[in-house]
């Protein structure tokens, strides 16, 4: 099955990533208290979700600990792919988004983690973006959904 395994947001740029139990995302406007959150956003800014495993393989491979939060983006799942899910829609609890594009790394993140190779080894693993469709609450644990 494949779930949620933590949710962050930060109230405003360049903060760090706070952990949540839960977040709660409306439609076309992001998560409620992130720094993204806003009337009509840009589907490209309203939620971003990526692999617990492709963080858990970058700190193994370099010998880091990062948290999953560390890597700026609001879902961190457990147990499915994502790269293969570009245009489909999914349910997470009980809220639904559609999945926009791929997420790419950025020069930010290597600043923050002070890690030249963010850019490299996250090039195809940096997760995804995502519109939200249905506002809702995702809880950690809440099992994700692929609907078409």
């Amino acid at each position: 099955m494949s779930k949620i395994l933590k949710l962050g947001l930060a109230s405003n740029n360049n903060e760090k990533i706070e952990e949540m139990d839960s977040i709660k995302v409306e439609e076309n406007k992001g998560v409620v208290g992130d720094r993204h959150f806003k009337d009509q956003n840009d589907p490209y800014c309203q939620l971003s979700l990526i692999e617990s495993e492709n963080i858990d393989y970058y700190n193994i491979k370099y010998g880091l600990n990062f948290r999953y939060v560390d890597f700026r983006r609001n879902v961190v799942t457990k147990g499915i792919k994502l790269n293969n899910l570009v245009g489909k829609s999914l349910q997470i609890g009980n809220a639904q988004i559609e999945v926009i594009d791929l997420c790419r790394p950025c020069k930010h993140l290597s600043q923050i983690l002070d890690q030249d190779n963010i850019l490299k080894e996250f090039l195809r693993r940096g997760g995804l973006r995502c519109k939200i469709l249905k506002s809702s609450i995702i809880t950690v644990g809440d099992e994700i959904k692929v609907l078409k």
